[in-house]
């Protein structure tokens, strides 16, 4: 069993590294996941790991220096392979060699997360939306955030990519779900996978570099976003196809 899923939002500021880590921690307790930090420009993953002291990250394996193996760290009951922050990894970086990076990957674990780029300006940001299976769109309830997501969902039907759901993130009280949701049902092909309400809790994870999950495991949050790794309904595939699938993905040129 292998499924990639790519978790995209189109903008920042979404919490789309909070919700991969949070959606990793609730299905690690069903599956073998690996957490992998795709935003090669601005990575944060590290950050609510505990990782950054760590010297091989994605960007010394992008850059061949590295075997993947070296790359992962075993963190919250998830492997996770983080991205280092440093320009110049950035620079060295080859995005095309995250297909060997997920090829090789998927041979060992049942789930992958690729936390992917705000934006879709880059090739290196549209990858990771390329090369999974499924794509989560992480939203807030509002009309230009929807409309950001379903930038997100045009290129991964482009790509053959399907579209798993959309996670409602950040939602404050005031905030009408059901007249967004009724759109959002229109126009996505996902279905709604929960809605994750605003809270501090969430930053007091991040400053105490801890996914939400294991810093406050019964918050209101962590609740929502168990909801939603339940509702996501892993799929199986035979590892060895999946693996070439990734080989011979086509890299968008720009």
């Amino acid at each position: 069993m292998v499924e990639v899923f790519a978790v995209a939002s189109g903008k920042g500021g979404t919490g789309k590294t909070t919700s991969t880590l949070a959606l990793g921690m609730a299905l690690a307790e069903e599956y073998d996941v690996t957490v992998i930090d795709a935003d090669t420009g601005m990575a944060n993953l590290l950050f609510h790991t505990g990782l950054t002291d760590e010297e091989t990250t994605l960007h010394e394996v992008l850059g061949d220096d590295q075997p993947v193996e070296e790359s992962i760290y075993q963190r919250f009951g998830m492997d996770v392979i983080p991205c280092g922050t440093a320009l110049s990894g950035f620079r060295e970086a080859d995005p095309g060699r995250l297909r060997e990076v997920v090829a090789t990957v998927a041979e060992q674990t049942d789930v992958i997360l690729l936390d992917s780029a705000a934006t879709l300006s880059s090739r290196s940001a549209v990858l990771p939306i390329v090369l999974a299976d499924r794509v989560v769109v992480v939203v807030q309830p509002t009309i230009p955030a929807i409309s950001d997501g379903l930038k997100v969902q045009e290129y991964a039907t482009t790509y053959g990519t399907g579209v798993a759901g959309v996670l409602f993130n950040r939602v404050t009280a005031d905030e009408d779900i059901s007249r967004i949701s009724d759109k959002t049902e229109q126009y996505f092909e996902g279905e709604i996978l929960a809605s994750v309400p605003e809270s501090e809790t969430v930053r007091e994870a991040r400053r105490a570099s801890k996914p939400l999950l294991a810093h406050a495991p019964d918050s209101p949050a962590a609740a929502a976003y168990r909801d939603a790794g339940a509702a996501l309904n892993v799929r199986d595939s035979p590892e060895g196809t999946v693996a070439d699938r990734f080989r011979n993905a086509v890299v968008p040129e720009s």
